[in-house]
This record gives structure tokens, sequence and C-alpha cells, in this order.
């Protein structure tokens, strides 16, 4: 009996670190700074992922991108495309952003209405200087452990070391580890 049941607690577990983000680690989420005084009207538009943290809703992606565009309502509209390296085929998805409070407009809520499992996930910026680079962060607290996901966005398919390095920066000054980063296939995307 008390296998069955922490096999169901393993198994939602595993489901919860699968829809809400990828990376788990034991224990809370860690402490980190938002980009002060963050504009979202100049993040607005269109980025590149330059890399991430493994996420399943990502897996075999490339040629990524994220447009951000103010709403009617609001709230920032959200498409994101990619292309599968497996098959070929592009795919999209729309969702909502909405910043969490007007003292820290880095710190974003974000939604895709048309996922199975509905929820809002957290979306922070942590640094960006609008023009080549963004570093976001999203961390899901489930008490004993923690998902992480991380992404280096860039307004170009392949900016150039010195960009990256500002990027590599912000995640340093936030103790965030570069050893679970991807980088992200930007060649030959019809996409873009």
């Amino acid at each position: 009996m008390l296998y069955a049941m922490m096999n169901k607690v393993a198994v939602f577990i595993t489901g919860l670190v699968i829809v809400k983000a990828q990376i788990p680690f034991l224990g809370s989420c860690p402490d980190v700074q938002t980009m002060p005084d963050f504009n979202l009207n100049q993040f607005l538009g269109k980025w590149f992922e330059s890399e991430r943290y493994f996420a399943v809703f990502e897996f075999g992606g490339k040629c990524v991108t994220a447009e951000y565009n103010l709403g009617d309502s609001g709230a920032v509209t959200i498409l994101n495309k990619q292309m599968s390296s497996i098959t070929g085929l592009d795919s999209s998805i729309e969702g909502v952003g909405n910043v969490v409070s007007r003292d820290d407009a880095a710190k974003l809520t974000i939604n895709f209405p048309s996922l199975p499992y509905n929820f809002d996930a957290p979306y922070w910026v942590l640094d960006t200087d609008y023009k080549n680079y963004a570093v976001v962060w999203s961390c899901n607290d489930f008490g004993i452990f923690n998902t992480r996901n991380a992404w280096i966005l860039a307004r170009s398919k392949n900016p150039t070391l010195p960009i990256i390095q500002k990027a590599y920066t912000a995640l340093k000054k936030n103790g965030i580890s570069r050893a679970y980063f991807i980088k992200t296939d930007q060649k030959n995307c019809p996409l873009n």
C-alpha cells in the first residue's frame, strides 16, 4: 500500500516537472534579481533563442523564435515558433503574458491556453540591453524541490561572442549555472 502511494506521488511529481519546467533541483527556488527599471515596451518584438535549458516542449526544436507584442487589453501576446530537427515540420504556440506587479515590471507570468494543462508560469527578465540580448528565468517551487528553466535570447540569429558574454555575466551574477544550457540550432531556418 505504501509503495503504491509513493509510486503515485512520484508519477505526479514527474508530471509536474514535465509540464511546468524541465530541470529539477532539491530545495526552494534560488533568489535571483530581475532587471531594475525594466521597460516592457523596449523588450517587445522578435527574439531568437540562442541557448536554453532542456525543455520537453522544445525537444528536437531548432530555429526557435519568440515574438512579444502588446495586446489590446494591455497583456503581452506571445508567439513562439520552432522547427523540428527530426521531422522538419514547423510548429507554433500562442500565449499571453501579464506583468506581476508595477513595482517589478520584469516579472511576468505566462500562460499558453491551448496546452492540456493550463497554468501560469513565471517568466522573469534578469537582464537585457533590449537591442542585442536578454536573459530569461523561470522557477517553480514545489517545497522540497523546484524546477528551473532559462533562456538566452538574441535579436539576431547568430549573436557575437561579446553579446553572449554579457548574457553569461547576468547568469553568473545570479548564480545560475551555465552547465545546463543547450545551444539552439539557428541554421537553415525558413521560419526566420
